[in-house]
């Protein structure tokens, strides 16, 4: 179907009453607070785009949903709701089968004061989750058959996805609780340490790597079938996640140090350890980025260093505005934003889930890449590595 989506007019909680049974909240327009951009192409290209965009189309790392207007007036009145409002009508406007969710990361404060704690995660997922029941066009991701009948019919699977372990504690088993309300993709860690390994974040003169719980950890989650991604987890975690992990590994979104992005960036050596287990990098832009050609000089980067079989995209975009909520969580985890990300206010042809995966299409056609190419990175290889994983 690519991108013959069929929308059902579906709004969010839409069994219920805003206003009544939950509190509502003013939404932007989808390209509100900046200057959408379309990656121009000739009559024979924009074919060839309709045509390759009819096999499978994955994002493995965005935020699917849409934030409040005034993020910094309302963004914890929004979480504290507890109810995400995914833009299914904005999202039927891409050629996506399939969008690796990661909810609402680093603010997943539902209950707690500092969040990432068992009740903000479960109550989080599973209302997220009662939400996409209610969609005829999207529903929860469980298996590579969904994006197989989402892509079929003209639907979106979305895979419910966590970017940190830290709400297991100490308990093993949680990770099957989660596995059986629907998540199929979990974090090692966000950038601060918890109990399966050191953070990204927490990398000063020691790097302590994977605890022994967190070898574990790995382990049960090959078990269960639980996809692992080492975004925001330190180097030495990632290279002991890939040493010890029986099933392909993924980090979800990345930029290549070597490509320039800076102590932002993945080192050559983590990315080919990736590489190695058979997992796949997605290429992150968030506001990282000025542009698509910016972020398409990362993607070449990572495709001639570990091949175009381990490449994807992960762009980690999302529908409100990115900047001033990345001022946000930087105040409330009480860290510094690189001088990058603060550079513009948006990304240019990038800015959200609808703009880039219209984009990342049409540049790969105009620039060359061959169909079987464009297939690959657009998401192939990403059900390869699930095939083996889930």
């Amino acid at each position: 179907m690519g991108s013959d989506k069929q929308f059902d007019g579906y709004h969010p909680y839409g069994y219920l009453t805003p206003g009544e049974d939950f509190r509502d909240f003013e939404f932007d327009e989808m390209h509100s607070g900046f200057e959408p951009r379309e990656i121009p192409l000739s009559d024979d290209e924009a074919m060839r785009v309709r045509q390759l965009t009819d096999g499978t189309v994955v994002s493995l790392h965005d935020h699917a949903f849409k934030f409040p207007r005034d993020v910094k007036a309302d963004i914890w009145n929004y979480v504290r709701e507890g109810r995400i409002h995914t833009a299914y009508e904005w999202l039927a406007e891409t050629p996506l089968d399939a969008v690796f969710d990661m909810q609402l990361d680093g603010l997943s404060s539902v209950h707690s004061k500092h969040g990432w704690k068992w009740d903000d995660i479960v109550h989080e997922v599973s209302m997220r989750a009662a939400d996409l029941a209610h969609s005829e066009y999207a529903f929860q991701c469980r298996d590579v058959e969904d994006i197989r009948r989402a892509r079929e019919n003209g639907q979106l699977a979305v895979v419910q996805a966590i970017e940190s372990s830290a709400m297991i504690e100490n308990e093993l088993d949680r990770i099957e609780q989660l596995y059986g309300i629907g998540v199929r993709s979990m974090g090692i860690t966000y950038n601060t340490s918890n109990a399966l390994g050191t953070g990204g974040g927490d990398v000063h003169e020691r790097d302590g790597g994977l605890t022994g719980f967190g070898v574990e950890a790995v382990e049960r989650m090959n078990a269960v079938g639980m996809a692992i991604s080492t975004s925001h987890a330190s180097p030495q975690t990632t290279l002991d996640v890939c040493e010890v992990s029986e099933k392909p590994v993924f980090d979800t979104h990345a930029l290549a140090k070597g490509a320039g992005m800076g102590a932002r960036g993945t080192s050559d050596e983590v990315l080919e350890a990736i590489a190695d287990t058979g997992g796949v990098i997605g290429v992150l832009s968030s506001t990282h980025l000025p542009d698509v050609e910016t972020y398409m000089e990362h993607f070449e980067y990572l495709v001639d260093l570990v091949g175009i079989d381990h490449v994807a995209f992960g762009p980690d975009v999302l529908y409100g505005d990115h900047t001033r909520l990345l001022e946000v969580l930087a105040e409330f985890h009480g860290v510094e934003l690189p001088e990058s990300t603060m550079e513009q206010e948006y990304v240019d042809g990038l800015e959200n889930p609808t703009e880039a995966w219209n984009n990342i299409p049409r540049w790969l056609v105009a620039n060359g890449y061959s169909d079987e190419e464009i297939e690959k990175v657009l998401g192939g290889n990403v059900l390869d590595a699930l095939e083996t994983v889930w």
